[in-house]
């Protein structure tokens, strides 16, 4: 089936990673923030802001979205966003913490504490670079669609590229691209790329950053 979108380095397939699009399955290394299983709904941004308020994520209901695509793609290399709230991927090898910030969260507000942070699971084999601090810290997200948020459960691209540089050579996957992050950061380290997403909204967004060029969006 014809890609979405496509130029020199990244493939984008709009529809489904596990019934009608399987071609990230020939990909070297896995690199994805899938549904986290937890029913994700919004509260919106800080000081009022009200842009995500109530923004789901499709297949969220629980972790069979994100098990049946480790499953098909097999022991092969992978990076993986989770969250504390489901068990994590059984063949996890590293644990690293992404430290979103002193504002990001809001959380139980009956707790004295921000759930200010997100886990990222590592699987597999092959990584390679400097041997850094497991909590990832001074990677943020745009507070709002003002600022340059495109999807609720957006990723920095400095923090994508920091991920993707210490990855084994190859074609970097992502069945589940939402705001394209991960697409976008491996074109900007001149890595291949193949992507899925399921809605259609958010296609049309990673192709508006996709064909720009890659330093105007180098912070989101």
């Amino acid at each position: 089936m014809k890609p979405y979108y496509q130029d020199d380095y990244v493939t984008l397939y709009h529809g489904d990673c596990l019934t009608e699009h399987r071609e990230w399955l020939e990909a070297d290394v896995l690199v994805t923030d899938p549904p986290y299983g937890y029913l994700h709904k919004s509260a919106g941004g800080p000081r009022g802001d009200a842009s995500w308020k109530n923004t789901s994520i499709a297949n969220d209901t629980d972790t069979t979205a994100r098990d049946d695509a480790l499953s098909a793609w097999g022991d092969k290399p992978a990076i993986m966003f989770g969250s504390w709230k489901r068990p994590r991927p059984e063949a996890t090898r590293a644990l690293l913490i992404w430290d979103k910030g002193g504002h990001a969260g809001m959380g139980d507000l009956s707790m004295p504490w921000k759930p200010n942070f997100e886990e990222v699971y590592i699987l597999g084999s092959g990584f390679t670079g400097k041997r850094d601090s497991g909590v990832l810290s001074g990677y943020r997200v745009p507070a709002n669609e003002a600022a340059g948020r495109v999807h609720p459960h957006q990723k920095p691209s400095n923090l994508m590229e920091s991920l993707i540089s210490k990855c084994p050579p190859g074609v970097i996957a992502d069945p589940f691209a939402g705001s394209g992050s991960t697409l976008y950061s491996a074109k900007a380290l001149g890595r291949k790329a193949v992507g899925v997403e399921l809605e259609e909204r958010y296609c049309e967004i990673i192709a508006k950053r996709l064909s720009q060029e890659v330093l105007d969006f180098s912070n989101l």
